[in-house]
């Protein structure tokens, strides 16, 4: 796209902000999934299908693609609520810009693809027009959103299959670990290890047992003669007191999990490429 070009549809963005009321009607939704249904329109299996769907292209391509279906965008245009949403969602990666965003207002029949800086010449206007119009448009007249939605998200998978983006990089585990994890796990092992020492050795070596297990576990994931020498005390007069303080018994509740980490865009540019329709 020619800088000329460029320039004027980002003013065509910032005429439509200027149009808008002072204060947007339709708020924009957090982001935990790739599907997002505020109409009751799709069921759990096929949000399912469509996500794994998705999923599968962001892991062979990087690009991250997410659907968002609502009852209406007014008072402001598709295409303003649009810009909005993948502001806030930030969809694609970072840089590299390679999000798409599907955007269904349901009560208003119309239907929009927001396209990242990145894919804009992969999908080019034109292209997200005849998608809209050849498999979005047919499919909903029908009632059949699901098939619809599915069937467009193939096409634009096509496109960006066939565009020479970055390789995605390999989520480590390490990327998203932090020693904090392991202390849960940790302390549930010393409880129960601690406990079994103290009732073959009797409290005062079954505790000094415990402590020295403890003090070689944290030595190995700290690497920190300190942090040893904490975990060993602690543990020492936690198991010689019988695995109560403070008149407590034991460990109380908490449990483990991975906290809800859910989807989330990374951090993809945008500037009002796509393409908009009805039905």
């Amino acid at each position: 796209m020619s800088p000329l070009a460029r320039l004027a549809r980002l003013l065509f963005i910032v005429l439509a902000f200027l149009a808008l009321p002072a204060r947007a009607e339709v708020a924009v939704p957090d982001l935990h999934a790739r599907v997002t249904d505020l109409t009751g329109t799709l069921t759990a299996g096929q949000i399912e299908q469509l996500d794994q769907q998705m999923a599968r292209l962001e892991t062979e391509t990087g690009s991250q693609l997410a659907v968002l279906i609502l009852p209406t965008t007014q008072p402001e245009t598709i295409e303003a609520y649009s810009i909005r949403v993948v502001e806030q969602w930030k969809l694609g990666r970072k840089k590299v810009d390679d999000g798409v965003l599907l955007l269904i207002a349901k009560d208003d029949h119309a239907v929009r693809f927001e396209v990242g800086y990145g894919l804009e010449g992969a999908i080019p206007d034109v292209l997200a027009k005849r998608i809209i119009e050849g498999v979005l448009v047919p499919a909903f007249r029908q009632g059949d959103f699901s098939g619809g939605i599915a069937a467009a998200l193939d096409q634009v998978g096509k496109l960006i299959r066939g565009e020479n983006l970055p390789a995605p990089q390999p989520k480590a585990a390490s990327s998203s670990f932090s020693h904090e994890d392991l202390l849960g796990p940790l302390l549930f092992g010393v409880v129960m290890v601690g406990g079994l020492l103290r009732a073959i050795f009797g409290p005062l070596l079954g505790a000094g047992l415990a402590a020295g297990v403890s003090a070689v576990v944290a030595w190995v994931v700290f690497s920190s003669i300190f942090a040893a020498a904490i975990a060993a005390l602690l543990v020492f007069l936690f198991v010689l007191a019988g695995g109560r303080f403070g008149g407590g018994s034991g460990i109380s509740g908490g449990g483990f999990g991975s906290g809800g980490g859910g989807f989330s865009g990374g951090g993809g540019g945008f500037g009002g490429g796509g393409a908009s329709g009805k039905w």
